[in-house]
């Protein structure tokens, strides 16, 4: 892609989720989302695959309806209330509507069938954009409407997401839809604690961007988007392969590592809002979900390729790829979980 085109394109991403952000009225909120949409569409087409242009146009017709649904919400608000300002979001049937609309922008579930899909015909740096960027606009919203949002549709979409999101990736061997599933499941964990305590929506948010912008390098670096290659990794680069398996159970919630962090706090939250029956659903959701990251630690690090795989031959070559990044991403996956007290306190 021409690298002046690539600028627009990214300037034109982070000009619509700073909209979205500075925003206190609901047309110019929905106008950065509309930004942020077709911004991203010729990055997600760009290689011109059939597998690419498909997952662009599922994105964009889903992200057009939950645009149109925004609205529509913001509409009729406006004429129940005589309102436009997003704080004052009083009316239950725009309420409703708008959360739904969030819902299936960011891939909650019962919205999330677009999700995997998308996520399976796009390349790992593009998939990097929408797992992370692309969730930071509709938070900004579904954060400041929180308070007037049905608590039991909140719940229901947390609940949902989380088991969703780990009953889904058992049984892929696809880690583009693995990682789509991983979000899902993060998804949940962020909407169910959104009512009670925000800043630990904020915190989970800043640390599931931290682990997943670790992962998705890892990935490019190896060369892998399936489980049969990856397999095949640690002949390449056994450092890496070791780092991966822990930013993986990370994603999955496993202590000492990060990743623990924003789940050990929304489960404290939700028992002291005496919620434990909720709080117990959540912590078996999450086991769901850490055993598809294990499955994937074990094929990765326990075991030998029983067979020649397909893919391109893994020459241990020197690679041109930046590591920067990845290092800096790697070492906040892996060592964040002892700076807790402090996150706590600058988030609240």
């Amino acid at each position: 892609m021409n690298p002046y085109v690539l600028m627009i394109l990214l300037s034109s991403l982070g000009l619509g989720t700073t909209l979205t952000f500075a925003s206190s009225h609901w047309l110019l909120a929905w106008m950065g989302l509309e930004i942020n949409t077709l911004a991203i569409t010729p990055l997600m087409a760009q290689h011109h695959h059939p597998r690419a242009v498909e997952a662009t146009t599922k994105y964009f017709l889903t992200q057009a309806t939950a645009a149109a649904m925004i609205l529509f919400a913001s509409t009729t608000n406006a004429w129940m209330t005589g309102e436009w300002n997003i704080t004052d979001l009083s009316d239950p049937l725009a309420n409703t509507m708008f959360m739904t609309a969030l819902a299936l922008k960011i891939g909650l579930a019962p919205m999330h069938f677009w999700m995997p899909e998308v996520m399976q015909g796009l390349d790992l740096l593009t998939g990097l954009i929408l797992s992370t960027w692309q969730k930071l606009a509709p938070f900004a919203l579904i954060i400041q409407t929180a308070q007037n949002i049905d608590p039991l549709l909140l719940t229901l979409l947390g609940v949902t997401s989380t088991l969703v999101g780990g009953w889904g990736g058992l049984n892929q061997t696809q880690l583009r839809k693995i990682l789509a599933y991983s979000s899902i499941a993060h998804m949940g964990w962020m909407i169910i604690v959104i009512q009670y305590a925000p800043q630990l929506t904020l915190i989970a948010l800043g640390t599931y961007i931290i682990m997943t912008s670790a992962a998705f390098p890892t990935l490019k670096m190896s060369l892998t988007t399936k489980l049969s290659t990856l397999a095949t990794t640690w002949s390449k680069n056994p450092i890496l392969t070791a780092t991966t398996a822990l930013v993986l159970l990370s994603l999955g919630g496993l202590p000492p590592l990060t990743g623990f962090m924003p789940k050990w706090l929304i489960l404290q939250e939700l028992t002291k809002q005496d919620l434990p029956i909720i709080a117990t659903i959540m912590a078996l959701a999450a086991l769901i979900s850490l055993y598809f990251y294990l499955r994937l630690c074990y094929a990765m690090t326990l075991t030998i390729s029983p067979n020649t795989t397909n893919s391109t031959t893994p020459w241990r070559t020197q690679t041109t790829q930046t590591s920067m990044p990845l290092a800096l991403f790697t070492m906040a996956t892996l060592g964040l979980l002892p700076m807790t007290p402090t996150i706590l306190m600058l988030a609240t």
